[in-house]
Formats: C-alpha cells, sequence, structure tokens
C-alpha cells in the first residue's frame, strides 16, 4: 500500500468528524489489544459494514494499553468499546454489557502459560521461580490477573517470586518476548496465541504452552451507560446478525470469531472474584 492511500484509509477509520456537513458524530467504538493486532484493512471492512446497518458514522479509536481505553470510557470520549474481562469488571460503574463473542462456538477463552519451545522442563508456574517473567498489562486478566492469583494459591508471593518482570503492553508482544528468550515465562490470551498459531506459526512455534486455564467469559464489547437505548439495541443487534450474511461471516472469520451472543454478567464472576481478591491483598500491604 502507498503512504497516500495508507494516509487516506487513516483517515477514513480514525477521523473523529463525519466527512459530509449535517452528518452525525460518530459513534466512537475503543480498541484495547484485545484485538489480535493492528490491521486496519480489516477495521476498515468492518467499519463499512456496521455503518449502514446502523445509519450513522463509525470511529475505531486504538489504544495500546488498557489502562487508556478505561480513561477515555470515564472521560466519556467513547461510545462502545471491546475490552478485556478484567477492565470490564472494573469498569462496571460506566459500562454495561452489550456482547459477548463466540469463539469455536462458545463464549469462553483461557489462560495460557507459555515458556520458550527450548524449555522442556518446565511444567507448571512453580517452576519459573528466580526467572524472569512477562506481563501483558497490569489490567489484563490473563497476562497478570491470573497467573499472580495462581501463585497466590500456591503460597507463594507474586512481588518476590519472579527473579524480574517487565510488562510488554500486548498478549503478541509477550509470546515475542518468550519466542526470542527475553523472557523465559508469560501468560497470554489463548485467542491470540491461537490466531497466531494460524497466521505466523513460526512465532508460536518457538514458544510451548505449559498449563491451560479453565475456561473464563471471552473479552466483552460493552457500552456507556448513558449511551442512548436505541443506539445500544441497533449496534447489539448489528453485532448478533454477522453470522447471518456472507460479508459479516467474511468479517468474524478475519476476527477469528463465530458470532457474537448478549451474553451474562454471571460469565465475569470468577474473574470479579480474583479482582476483588487482588484488591484485598493490596490493602493488606504496607
Amino acid at each position: 500500500m502507498q503512504r497516500r492511500e495508507f494516509m487516506a484509509l487513516m483517515a477514513l477509520l480514525f477521523s473523529p468528524f463525519s466527512r459530509a456537513a449535517g452528518n452525525p458524530m460518530p459513534l466512537r467504538i475503543g480498541l484495547t489489544p484485545t484485538l489480535l493486532h493492528e490491521r486496519h484493512t480489516l477495521l476498515a471492512e468492518w467499519k463499512a459494514y456496521l455503518e449502514p446497518r446502523l445509519g450513522m458514522p463509525v470511529t475505531f479509536v486504538l489504544r495500546d494499553s488498557y489502562r487508556d481505553t478505561m480513561d477515555l470510557i470515564k472521560q466519556q470520549r467513547l461510545d462502545a468499546a471491546w475490552l478485556s474481562d478484567y477492565p470490564y469488571v472494573l469498569m462496571q460503574p460506566w459500562v454495561r454489557l452489550l456482547a459477548t463473542p463466540l469463539k469455536d462456538g462458545k463464549p469462553y477463552y483461557r489462560s495460557y502459560l507459555i515458556v520458550p519451545a527450548r524449555d522442556k522442563r518446565s511444567r507448571s508456574i512453580a517452576d519459573l521461580e528466580g526467572k524472569v517473567f512477562a506481563y501483558a498489562d497490569p489490567y489484563s486478566h490473563t497476562g497478570y490477573l491470573f497467573p499472580r492469583h495462581t501463585l497466590t494459591a500456591l503460597g507463594k508471593s507474586p512481588k518476590s517470586f519472579f527473579g524480574r518482570t517487565f510488562f510488554t503492553w500486548s498478549h503478541r508482544k509477550a509470546i515475542e518476548a518468550v519466542a526470542q528468550h527475553l523472557a523465559d515465562g508469560a501468560a497470554v490470551e489463548s485467542y491470540i496465541w491461537d490466531g497466531l498459531a494460524r497466521e505466523e506459526p513460526r512465532l508460536t512455534g518457538a514458544t510451548r504452552i505449559v498449563n491451560r486455564s479453565q475456561e473464563f467469559g471471552f473479552p466483552p464489547l460493552v457500552a456507556l451507560k448513558k449511551l442512548p437505548e436505541k443506539t445500544f439495541q441497533k449496534l447489539r443487534q448489528v453485532l448478533l446478525d454477522m453470522p447471518n450474511d456472507a460479508q459479516g461471516r467474511t468479517i468474524l472469520a478475519k476476527l477469528h470469531l463465530d458470532g457474537f451472543v448478549t451474553g451474562d454478567a454471571a460469565l465475569y464472576a470468577e474473574v470479579e472474584r480474583m479482582a476483588q481478591a487482588a484488591a484485598r491483598q493490596e490493602a493488606e500491604i504496607p
């Protein structure tokens, strides 16, 4: 793609105002590192799919960390967002559940504990004591909250268990850190690892999955509580209807999803329990 074409595409996707005078302000949808990686052509296709069905312009707002997207929600600078499950739990005073994606026919995903492929010895997170560990994001469930919860359950202190830790700010980069031997281990989203295994098998092939967690509710799409009910219901229905036409199925396939369901807050009860336990532990530490 030539630079001029690329810049035109960026303007189409991310301009904060509609191009035609008199058009309504766009529906602003935030995307976090939950997305497999920045795929601008795919987002342009999704935008072109949503706009005529919603009857309004759509703007995708990409951020590199969950915290940035959470701040935009609090500032009411977004109308909807695709969050991870942990941020959703924390943001419930501001948002409500819009839709939950389906992967392999189910509204669930897992945390994968990975190590370099050459590491044939490690069998659990307990084997990584004193090693270098890569966290995806401090507001990631699978990439931060869950592995620390696991250590606590083992009677270990997450703050002193590893020799060194660092944040990569995305699950893809956490996978790359392990593949390139910059970290001895990481915990990552199954959605991201599985997607990369299909698209970039050489990358995931340089890692080995040591452990797969139990199933958790898939990272949901949420809407601000102040979003008008008519717009909320329309957006939800457009998402639910995506498997019903060829264009929607094509976009879903590129997202490595089967579709969306309305979802249920009960899907995220276990994550909420972990978040509350982590908050209590932090409060107890002098």
